[in-house]
């Protein structure tokens, strides 16, 4: 088995394993949503474990590290948010749908699944731990540039979000920061840091077949566990869909009126 093969096999054993104790745990707390909670964590997870097989790396050092602060302060904010509430409404909707088939369901769907999204969308920085480190280029300047704005735009829009949601009246929209140029901030910001770090893999050979991971994320938030989900659930309100057709529904742009509803 060579070398290449060897680590993404690594990868995907560590992974599974990491999904699996993450399974366990969710059908003790009866929350399927915990996987949220790992999905950052599980980045993290692998990146470390790539760093330790190549510490002279500078490039996979600077990866490793950019991933980790995501990964952490997601999984962090996910944890926090969700404390002493009920399941996520997606989740439970899943819960009640699958009836007797919901064991083996959550976890092929769930977290199986899940991990093998995580080892597609990690797969750029898995594959720069097994060449030479390149030396730093104007993409890394780039990546490094693109992802703080990424970073930015998450932690800013979680945070917006989170002071609104503690005093929002009942069906009351967040239409103001930078929820007033993006219907989901957060994701755009995901999005980006994922194309950045894409970007900063450049110089290694080979890269640029792994364009499947920036490419995997975002076609998972606009049109599958991200946007679509969490949207449909303001199907019914008013004041939502008045929002939705004047603002974009990712990356940031003026509203298409000149009028704004406030919150």
């Amino acid at each position: 088995m060579s070398d290449i093969l060897l680590v993404f096999v690594s990868v995907s054993i560590l992974v599974w394993i990491y999904v699996s104790v993450w399974y366990v745990v969710a059908l003790v707390k009866k929350r399927n949503d915990l996987a949220d909670v790992a999905w950052g964590m599980g980045f993290a997870l692998v990146s470390l474990f790539l760093l330790f097989q190549r510490p002279d790396s500078q490039i996979l050092w600077l990866l490793s590290m950019l991933v980790l602060a995501w990964g952490v302060r997601l999984s962090g904010h996910i944890y926090l948010r969700g404390r002493g509430k009920p399941e996520d409404f997606r989740y439970k909707k899943w819960r009640e749908e699958w009836g007797g088939n919901f064991l083996w369901r959550s976890y092929l769907q769930v977290f199986v699944l899940q991990g093998f999204f995580l080892i597609v969308i990690v797969s750029p920085i898995v594959w720069a731990s097994t060449q030479p480190s390149p030396s730093w280029s104007i993409w890394t300047l780039l990546g490094i540039l693109g992802w703080i704005k990424g970073f930015l735009f998450q932690v800013i829009g979680d945070a917006q979000l989170a002071r609104f949601v503690k005093t929002k009246k009942p069906g009351e929209i967040l239409q103001t920061g930078l929820w007033k140029y993006s219907r989901h901030p957060n994701y755009f910001g995901e999005i980006v840091m994922w194309w950045s770090v894409f970007l900063i893999t450049l110089p290694v050979e080979g890269s640029l077949y792994f364009i499947i991971s920036p490419l995997t994320i975002t076609f998972l938030l606009t049109f599958v566990s991200g946007v679509p989900m969490l949207e449909v659930k303001y199907k019914d309100n008013f004041a939502f869909q008045a929002y939705k057709k004047r603002t974009s529904a990712l990356i940031p742009w003026f509203p298409s009126k000149s009028t704004e509803a406030g919150k």
